[in-house]
């Protein structure tokens, strides 16, 4: 397995296991949610749905490049998310802040990952010992 393989695996579990999350933990993601967005519940499975759609999504070759520019779409939505959470944390402080703060550059991190995916992972992927 290459290297660019284990790291469409780690992104694929990445996405997938935070998109479970979702299904298994709204709670904590109602809490985060901002107020001014509506059907909350919904738009947590949504976005989980999304998650491990996505995730799985980056392996196959012929879904990759679709795939990464909407893991990236997805994670523009999110920035108003982590915005928000942001700004709700702040006045309170605690470890939510802190969650939020780490949050924010993460997003940038995660989308310049999507995009490398985009740009340069041209190879199948797969167990075979292919070269990338």
């Amino acid at each position: 397995m290459t290297k660019k393989n284990i790291w469409l695996l780690v992104m694929c579990l990445v996405y997938v296991g935070a998109g479970i999350n979702h299904f298994a933990s709204p709670a904590f993601y109602l809490g985060i949610m901002p107020w001014w967005m509506p059907y909350h519940l919904e738009l947590v499975y949504l976005s989980g749905l999304c998650e491990i759609v996505l995730g799985f999504g980056v392996l196959p070759l012929r879904t990759r490049k679709v795939a990464s520019l909407l893991i990236i779409a997805m994670l523009v939505v999110f920035l108003s998310v982590h915005i928000q959470m942001l700004f709700d944390t702040f006045a309170t402080g605690g470890w939510l802040f802190w969650v939020a703060l780490l949050r924010l550059p993460l997003q940038f991190v995660l989308i310049r990952w999507s995009w490398l995916v985009y740009t340069k992972y041209k190879q199948p992927f797969g167990l075979k010992n292919n070269r990338s």
